[in-house]
């Protein structure tokens, strides 16, 4: 490897040469980040030669300093996203009378809470897969009965000794179980369970989303009330069906939330059929932040996602801009020594992360803590 170092002569002779290649800077260093054919061909613009036809360093007339580091690197797919609540769940009535009384848009209601009132009879929610369809009684056995045991045991109205939370039949303790729900709520104590006195939606606490139904207007059965959503935040990715492969479930991510503050999550669920939109197609990425606290409350916000595909640890990186293209091929870095001399290091390059704006390096004398070229602001 040579090694040279460069004279103040050497840069003034070469001065405004540095200067197109800190314009041309941008657009070759992000050649190098896509793999792009044409770097090769933008190579020559980048480099300065002594009278000897030796390569030496270019630096621009305004450059800064950055400091080689050792650690962890992860290659990012920088992704728009949209931040919302989990699932979309119509709420089917199946009391007959007069609507009374409704919840807000945006209002949170728990299992056994009143989700609304039909001719002031209370309708509550309770957690389950199978939607209320006929009368739960004293001797029944289903699935229907196996949810309500469930939720009746979730909720602290019998303990699991008293009934099992997996079994389908309703016996004697299901039956006096249900009847303190009933008191608690304001319905009458039959230790029976209508389809009009409770709905079923697999969620432990839903948001509502949109209110359909009007105070005064007939509830007759089979008609939608409301639309909910679970309160559980979740961000959806539309990705480029052609970066499918590089996103799996368990990526960590990095969420930048409309305050510019970031909040780590992960990917729950990658899809595997594509939609078409007006310029591509697409596959929905499904991602859940870690802390949901730190997402707010905003519904169809937009964010910024930084997918984490591949990690490296214990390397060598710099800034991608430190990066200088060389006539015969391959990338160096400008090291400026303590004695403020100036010499190139061929490097090869590995993983790129394009959201830190860092790529990891490797070449004969570059260690960490050393100063390296970048163009100034």
């Amino acid at each position: 490897m040579a090694v040279i170092a460069t004279s103040a002569a050497d840069r003034n002779a070469a001065r405004k040469r540095r200067r197109r290649r800190v314009r041309a800077a941008a657009i070759v260093v992000a050649l190098v980040a896509t793999g792009g054919a044409a770097g090769s061909a933008a190579t020559d613009a980048f480099d300065a030669r002594d009278k000897d036809g030796k390569a030496i360093a270019s630096a621009a007339s305004s450059t800064a300093l950055a400091k080689v580091t050792r650690g962890t690197l992860s290659a990012r797919t920088q992704q728009n996203g949209t931040l919302g609540y989990v699932g979309d769940h119509p709420v089917v009535n199946h009391a007959g009378g007069t609507v009374t009384k409704l919840p807000a848009a945006g209002e949170a209601i728990r299992q056994g809470q009143v989700l609304y009132w039909v001719s002031g009879k209370p309708v509550i929610l309770l957690k389950g897969s199978i939607p209320s369809y006929r009368e739960l009684s004293r001797g029944r056995e289903g699935t229907d009965v196996q949810q309500l045991n469930a939720a009746l045991v979730a909720l602290g109205y019998a303990t699991k000794d008293e009934i099992d939370p997996q079994s389908d039949y309703f016996s004697r303790a299901t039956r006096r179980a249900l009847k303190e729900l009933q008191d608690d709520v304001g319905l009458e104590e039959t230790g029976r369970l209508t389809p009009g006195e409770a709905v079923f939606l697999p969620v432990d606490e839903l948001r509502v989303t949109k209110v359909e139904a009007l105070i005064g207007g007939s509830a007759g059965p089979g008609g939608v009330v409301m639309r909910a959503s679970s309160t559980g935040r979740q961000v959806t990715v539309a990705l480029n069906a052609s970066q499918q492969t590089s996103v799996k479930t368990g990526d960590k991510v990095l969420i930048t939330l409309p305050n510019r503050k970031s909040t780590e999550g992960v990917v729950s669920s990658v899809g595997t059929v594509a939609t078409k939109t007006d310029q591509s197609m697409t596959v929905e990425v499904l991602i859940q932040p870690l802390d949901a606290k730190a997402t707010g409350e905003l519904d169809q916000a937009p964010v910024q996602v930084a997918i984490v595909s591949e990690t490296v640890n214990d390397v060598l990186s710099v800034p991608v801009d430190a990066l200088l293209a060389r006539a015969g091929g391959g990338y160096a870095v400008e090291v400026v020594d303590e004695d403020g001399k100036h010499r190139l290091i061929p490097v090869t390059t590995g993983l790129f992360d394009d959201s830190a704006g860092t790529v990891q390096v490797t070449g004969e004398g570059l260690s960490a803590g050393q100063n390296v070229v970048v163009p100034g602001s």
